[in-house]
């Protein structure tokens, strides 16, 4: 038994050559597709660039995955299934809470097409971008945004894209941009954000008083003065309107949290933050919204007071120490999302 493998147009053209049709009733076809799920490819790369000459290179958190999330939506075939759009696809595959889809929608998106992944981006191409990256930018530290730039500009070399599969590229770099813009907002919030676990429990702590008096049409008691206090109705819906949730659905949500609790004390687990995918997001965008001027400001300040330039520093360390990052890509990061903020 012989056992070789080769791409698609490759099997394609021996199939059609008539020498080789004595062979074809002895030939078993494994059709193997390209990974599907950003995490395992954000993976490969990390492996190749480990036994490649760029292991020395600083490449700063979430650049490999802004590449991965680019490589995935060549690969991935739009989903007539309503109200799934690319990136929602890749997030599900991956394994991502997408709000309003379940196991069921993801076992019938693997189901929709036999043969997903058989084309779009290898990873050859992307390894080979990130090497131009580091070569054009020629210091030992690259970024999200080098990464990108190098694979848009690689697309006018690659022998084998079409013009039209070219411009579908072009706007996957564009939703791979969005993304990562995203991403990169939440890390330098979360750094400015001191202790932001610590923030974030404290908040959900204080938003879960409120909404089990609500619910229970009890009272609370200031740890302070002692005195019964209504629920904070101010508190609950500065948090709630940060996920769009209405002044009619407020109730219906609430409750759903209680249940929630409920469930997961059944079951002696811990509900926290990250328990409920709408809270966690609300809870998440209400630090980031209280502390967005903050950031703005501070970012996009040329000429810093000393003040800034202290909480500057302390964030830089941070990311340094907590994150992954080094001066330069943190700098780096600092600049972008003052940038962004400020648009």
């Amino acid at each position: 038994m012989i056992i070789a493998h080769t791409n698609e147009a490759e099997y394609r053209s021996f199939i059609s050559n008539k020498k080789n049709e004595a062979l074809h009733s002895r030939i078993i076809v494994m059709p193997i597709p390209y990974n599907l799920k950003v995490s395992e490819e954000e993976r490969i790369y990390k492996k190749m660039i480990a036994q490649s000459d760029m292991a020395d290179v600083h490449i700063a958190p979430h650049a490999l995955k802004t590449a991965a999330m680019f490589s995935i939506l060549t690969r991935l075939k739009p989903s007539k299934l309503r109200g799934i759009d690319l990136v929602k696809k890749m997030k599900l595959y991956d394994g991502e809470n997408v709000e309003g889809f379940n196991d069921a929608d993801l076992y019938e998106l693997k189901n929709e097409y036999q043969d997903e992944g058989m084309s779009g981006i290898d990873p050859r191409y992307v390894i080979n971008r990130i090497s131009s990256a580091i070569i054009k930018k020629d210091v030992p530290s690259i970024n999200a945004l080098d990464v990108l730039r190098s694979l848009k500009e690689g697309l006018d070399h690659h022998p084998s894209i079409s013009q039209e599969d070219k411009e579908k590229y072009m706007n996957f770099i564009t939703l791979a941009r969005r993304e990562y813009d995203e991403i990169a907002k939440q890390e330098v919030q979360k750094a400015f954000v001191y202790s932001f676990e610590e923030s974030a429990k404290t908040l959900l702590n204080n938003y879960l008083d409120n909404v089990e008096a609500y619910c229970n049409k009890n009272k609370l008691r200031d740890p302070i003065t002692g005195e019964e206090m209504e629920p904070d109705e101010k508190l609950m819906r500065s948090i709630e309107e940060q996920i769009g949730i209405s002044e009619n659905a407020k109730k219906a949500f609430r409750e759903e949290i209680l249940i929630r609790i409920s469930a997961y004390a059944r079951k002696g687990k811990k509900f926290d933050y990250q328990s409920h995918e709408r809270l966690r997001e609300a809870i998440q965008k209400k630090l980031f919204a209280d502390l967005k001027d903050v950031v703005k400001i501070t970012t996009s300040t040329k000429t810093p007071d000393e003040t800034q330039l202290k909480r500057i520093n302390e964030v830089i360390a941070r990311l340094i120490d907590e994150y992954g990052y080094n001066s330069t890509s943190a700098n780096e990061l600092l600049n972008y999302v003052g940038s962004l903020l400020n648009r």
